[in-house]
C-alpha cells in the first residue's frame, strides 16, 4: 500500500526533544537512549565508464535495496510493523517539489503543510506498514508517466520506538539504534556493510 502524508506531527515529538548536544548525532546516528548502535555504510557503486560496468552494477544493490534489506530484520524486533512513522526530507528539490516540466510529487496541501524541523533540515512527516517502505505515492511526473523512484527516509522508526533509522542526506551510511539483539542480527547480515558504533566514542566521520 501507499504511504499516508501526516500533518500531525506528535509522532516525531521524541526526536525533537532529543537532548544531544550536537544534531549531527541525531540526524546521522539516531536519537540517543538505545542499547546499541550501528552503521550500515553503503556499498559504493562502481565506478563509470568501465568495459563492466553494467555488469558490476547489477551485483552492487542501490542503498534502497540495502536499506530495505535491514528493514526486513529490524521488522521482526518491533511490535508495531504495520504501523511506522517515514520523514523525508524536504530539501529534494524537483524529485518532490516538481519544475516547469515536472508535476510536484504530493499536493498543495502536502508540500505547504507542518514539517518537521529537526537541526536545520526539516521533514515531511508520512505513516505506513515498515512494507510500504518506499512507497511515498507520488503523482505522476506528467500525465501517463509514473513517478521515477523517489528519494529515502531521512528516518524510519516503529510506533513502539523499538529502533530507528538516521538516513541523512549527507554521509554515506545510514545510523541503526535499538536493542542488542536487534543490531546484532543486522550487523550478522550478509550483503550488507554494518559495524557497530558508540556514539560516546566513535565520531561520525570515521568508518
Amino acid at each position: 500500500m501507499t504511504l499516508t502524508p501526516c500533518t500531525d506531527l506528535s509522532a516525531a515529538r521524541w526526536l525533537m526533544d532529543d537532548p544531544q548536544p550536537w544534531g549531527f548525532q541525531l540526524l546521522t546516528v539516531g536519537p540517543a537512549g538505545f542499547p546499541a548502535y550501528a552503521r550500515l555504510r553503503f556499498l559504493p557503486e562502481p565506478e563509470y565508464p568501465g568495459p563492466d560496468a553494467a555488469d558490476v552494477a547489477d551485483e552492487v544493490p542501490s542503498e534502497t535495496e540495502q536499506l530495505r534489506t535491514v528493514l526486513t530484520v529490524l521488522a521482526g524486533h518491533t511490535t508495531t510493523p504495520d504501523a511506522c512513522w517515514f520523514a523525508l526530507w524536504d530539501g529534494w528539490g524537483s524529485d518532490i517539489h516538481g519544475s516547469a516540466t515536472v508535476a510536484p510529487a504530493f499536493p498543495p496541501e502536502v508540500l505547504d503543510g507542518p514539517r518537521l524541523q529537526l537541526w536545520g533540515r526539516a521533514y515531511y512527516l508520512f505513516c505506513g506498514a515498515l512494507t510500504d517502505f518506499g512507497d511515498w505515492g507520488g503523482a505522476e511526473m506528467w500525465p501517463g508517466q509514473p513517478r521515477f523512484a523517489m528519494p529515502d527516509p531521512g528516518f524510519i522508526w516503529p510506533a513502539d520506538r523499538a529502533w530507528c533509522v538516521a538516513n541523512d542526506v549527507d554521509p554515506p551510511w545510514a545510523g541503526l539504534s535499538g536493542s542488542v539483539p536487534a543490531v546484532d542480527e543486522v550487523v550478522a547480515l550478509a550483503g550488507v556493510d554494518v559495524v557497530r558504533v558508540d556514539p560516546e566514542r566513535d565520531r561520525p566521520g570515521d568508518g
